[in-house]
């Protein structure tokens, strides 16, 4: 039996440690990074869970409960701290990776503890792949949050079709390593391709003459 909440005892607490060590400007990273790692240990009991309620078999619960389940435990928090707190736009994008970064690495932590470490070559494959995914997946949230927050007609829908696309992803991703062969590499593949064409489109975008304030304030004023 692999007891997970032991396990992000002691992940956690050096890290706690260290953070009165830090100083309060690090207190926010240190935060994110124990709500990630939180939220990945709260998915493992839900997942568990509704998979037992609708007696789901391994396909289904990796296809169409754990997406969903991983994406929306990820986005609450957030949520969280952007009604309360309205941070800026570079807070958000950091707090939402620092949050993906932290829930694929305590995934990975439990993923050896259940299957062990001896194959060095899968366990590289599968820790950059898993690992890209959720930095998708952050990457899709933190950018889109960024762009729709500063629009108070686009709040609710915008983050509603945001969690969509990532949950949707998320499946793919998870369906493709469910298939097994090929395909499973397909799905390792994917979100390093996925992040290498984002790389691409935000060099191209950066070099575009961005609209003035008063252009994209008129925008906002016609679509409201």
């Amino acid at each position: 039996m692999t007891y997970v909440e032991n396990i992000f005892v002691c992940v956690a607490a050096p890290l706690l440690v260290s953070m009165f060590f830090m100083g309060k400007k690090y207190y926010r990273f240190f935060f994110f990074a124990f709500i990630g790692m939180g939220a990945c240990l709260l998915s493992a009991y839900i997942n568990t869970f509704f998979a037992q309620l609708y007696q789901a078999d391994l396909m289904n619960a990796s296809t169409q409960i754990a997406p969903v389940v991983e994406e929306v435990m990820k986005l609450l928090p957030l949520l969280f701290y952007l009604l309360i707190f309205d941070p800026e736009s570079e807070k958000i994008s950091s707090s939402v990776l620092t949050i993906a970064v932290s829930f694929a690495t305590f995934e990975n932590i439990v993923y050896l503890t259940q299957s062990g470490a001896g194959n060095l070559v899968h366990l590289l494959i599968r820790g950059f792949g898993t690992g890209a995914m959720h930095i998708v997946c952050g990457a899709i949230i933190c950018y889109g949050l960024v762009y729709v927050w500063q629009r108070d007609w686009l709040k609710i829908a915008g983050t509603a079709g945001l969690l969509g696309a990532s949950i949707t992803f998320h499946a793919t991703y998870n369906l493709l390593i469910a298939h097994g062969g090929a395909t499973q590499y397909i799905a390792y593949a994917l979100p390093l391709v996925s992040l290498l064409l984002a790389g691409v489109v935000k060099q191209v975008t950066s070099r575009m003459p961005r609209p003035s304030q008063a252009e994209e304030a008129g925008a906002d004023s016609s679509q409201q």
